[in-house]
């Protein structure tokens, strides 16, 4: 419909990745900040909430960087399809959950991270 904007096509990709970045480094870092209260929130032990945490960490510099960022993006997929069955499975919660709590916001970041895999990010990367 509009061809001119395709030119910002890797803009679009870089802001795609720093939001990404943005939201699952905070999510890491609160991980490892108190893996203890955090795992006990999430139902899992302090060390597997560290290895999450250290995970979100890794993967959400590999995207905003643009550092493999395909394996990345691939890592994070698989840790937010964790935390969908989870919610599905263990927790019974909707789509929508409450209070909003659903799995819609992780099946959002699951899609937008298989767009950075897919397009390795954009052309505006560290390393490919």
């Amino acid at each position: 419909m509009i061809p001119q904007l395709g030119r910002f096509a890797d803009c679009g990709f870089l802001l795609l990745r720093l939001t990404v970045g943005i939201v699952f480094i905070s999510s890491g870092w609160a991980h490892l900040k108190d893996p203890e209260g955090r795992g006990k929130s999430i139902g899992m032990g302090k060390a597997s909430t560290m290895f999450l945490g250290t995970a979100e960490v890794a993967g959400s510099l590999g995207v905003m960087f643009g550092v493999l960022t395909q394996l990345a993006a691939l890592g994070l997929i698989l840790i937010m399809l964790g935390a969908i069955e989870k919610k599905i499975a263990v927790w019974h919660t909707g789509f929508w959950g409450e209070k909003n709590s659903g799995w819609h916001y992780d099946l959002m970041l699951v899609v937008m991270s298989l767009v950075i895999m897919l397009t390795d990010g954009g052309r505006w990367v560290l390393m490919k």
